[in-house]
């Protein structure tokens, strides 16, 4: 996304935990017109994620766009002993997404305008058995977090954006059990199609996984089961 972005002559703030990686990709972003900063971010501590946003914040003049996309799976079978791997799942999906949100809308509702783009997941759609049972449930809740806001917000120059990614190609989900993965690219380039549409919400990219999101939520789930 940063190098669409930058391409484009937008100027990028990044932050994460593994800042060389950051470093490197800066390097290669600052051939662009636009300006490129690095920030660590650690999105499980809040005072962290205040420090990182106020620091981009002054470092571009004013953040037009906050996209919060931290996240991971993992987890394990409810009551199965893994409680504390479930605890790290909600920390990083749900309560780090909601730090960065606090921080974003407060810069935001100070100034009458921002968008602020929360990444979901197709799994919000539909409660999934198993070892993504907490995924599922953290990224509902980010789904909802998204909503609410947009209707909050309606009709200010503040717009919130949820995406619903299906499974695209990243380092995160290779190991995925899934008969079909979207290309890193044409995923990217649908979730930039739909924060530059204001889409309030969107499954990205449509095809297959909006067919596949209505599906998900309508069969039995004596079938979802037989895939988890």
């Amino acid at each position: 996304m940063a190098r669409q972005l930058s391409s484009r002559g937008e100027s990028v703030a990044l932050a994460a935990r593994r800042t060389e990686r950051l470093e490197a990709l800066a390097r290669d972003l600052r051939a662009n017109p636009g300006r490129t900063t690095v920030h660590t971010l650690d999105v499980t501590d809040p005072a962290a994620v205040d420090q990182a946003i106020h620091a981009a914040d002054i470092d571009h003049g004013g953040l037009d766009v906050v996209v919060v996309n931290a996240g991971g799976g993992g987890g394990g079978r409810v009551g199965t002993g893994r409680e504390s791997e479930n605890r790290v799942v909600i920390d990083t999906n749900l309560l780090g997404a909601l730090s960065q949100a606090e921080n974003a809308m407060a810069l935001f509702r100070e100034r009458g305008h921002g968008h602020l783009v929360l990444v979901s997941s197709l799994a919000a759609r539909r409660g999934l058995p198993g070892s993504p049972a907490t995924y599922s449930a953290a990224k509902a809740a980010v789904a909802s977090l998204g909503e609410s806001l947009h209707i909050e917000c309606a009709g200010s120059d503040v717009h919130v954006t949820t995406l619903l990614p299906g499974y695209i190609r990243t380092d995160t989900n290779r190991a995925a059990r899934f008969p079909y993965m979207t290309r890193l690219e044409r995923g990217v380039e649908a979730m930039i199609g739909a924060m530059d549409a204001r889409a309030v919400q969107a499954v990205v990219p449509g095809w297959p996984w909006r067919p596949l999101g209505w599906l998900l939520g309508a069969i039995p789930g004596k079938v979802i089961r037989r895939f988890f």
